[in-house]
């Protein structure tokens, strides 16, 4: 299997999972925020679904500059969900089109003149998309249980699923 099936493969079963745990909330636990230095529900659902979406807007260019990004704002459980499968096509027809040497390319993330992440694209997939992704949804496992959602299963059952 190369790259491109492997990458395909695993942002199909991560888009799943994010899927699954956004199928688990409400509109009414939108505004629930654990500590006032946390993001609320909303805006937390919303960055996994965003970093959905930076395979494709981030991965196209070069160099990706926070200070140009206008974080994404849901409004409901719909619009997660909605903007969810829209990122989850963009990302796989560009998935598609990447070849071996599109990975190698280098890819810089900034924020105005400060290099936050300075990679190959390959680095940036794996760090700062999907390993960024899976981190704050683990962190919203963790606002389900605060609010008594069962905690969907994501890599086998969780103790909700027994």
């Amino acid at each position: 299997m190369d790259i491109k099936q492997i990458l395909l493969a695993e942002v199909k079963q991560e888009t799943a999972s994010t899927r699954k745990i956004i199928d688990a909330i409400e509109d009414k636990h939108l505004n629930f925020k654990p500590h006032e230095k946390s993001m609320s529900l909303a805006r937390l659902c919303g960055h996994i679904v965003e970093l959905h979406g930076w395979i494709a807007q981030g991965l196209s260019v070069d160099k990706f500059d926070l200070n140009n990004y206008k974080p994404y704002e849901p409004n409901s459980k719909q619009d997660l969900l909605s903007t969810l499968d829209q990122f989850s096509e963009q990302a796989n027809n560009l998935l598609e089109r990447f070849t071996a040497e599109d990975w190698n390319r280098a890819w810089t993330l900034t924020m105005g003149d400060y290099v936050i992440l300075d990679s190959s694209k390959y680095m940036a997939m794996r760090s700062m998309i999907l390993n960024h992704l899976i981190h704050h949804r683990g962190q919203l496992t963790v606002y389900l249980r605060l609010l008594d959602i069962p905690v969907p299963g994501l890599y086998g059952p969780s103790a909700d699923d027994k």
